[in-house]
């Protein structure tokens, strides 16, 4: 029998089969892995939309400009957030139309 100290194995800097990201590393972002993962989010919001609206099926009376009606509150609350978030969205449009107009017209200085 030998009684002498064997040395301890040299780490292996090749990737074991199966494993995640070495350690210290993060793992690489992708489009795809973005677009997955606001899919996801957007599936969750909707769900929990969904269980609001059939939550809130009592009728209420709506009166808008002249117009008056009944309707679900779900749905009500629905079309005042989808309206909320089209002026959103236009107002958006309207500042990213002035920033790309302001830098057409700026001249860039040349790269040296």
């Amino acid at each position: 029998m030998n009684a002498e100290p064997q040395p301890a194995p040299e780490p292996s800097h090749a990737p074991t089969p199966g494993a995640g990201a070495p350690a210290g590393r993060r793992p690489v972002v992708t489009r795809a892995g973005m677009v997955w993962t606001a899919t996801i989010a957007a599936l969750v919001l909707l769900i929990l939309l969904i269980a609001f609206i059939v939550q809130n099926q009592d009728v209420a009376r709506v009166r808008f400009f002249g117009l008056d009606g009944t309707i679900s509150l779900g749905i009500a609350l629905l079309i005042a957030a989808v309206g909320g978030g089209a002026l959103v969205a236009v107002a958006g449009a309207v500042r990213i139309i002035q920033l790309r107009a302001r830098t057409r017209r700026t001249p860039t200085p040349p790269r040296p």
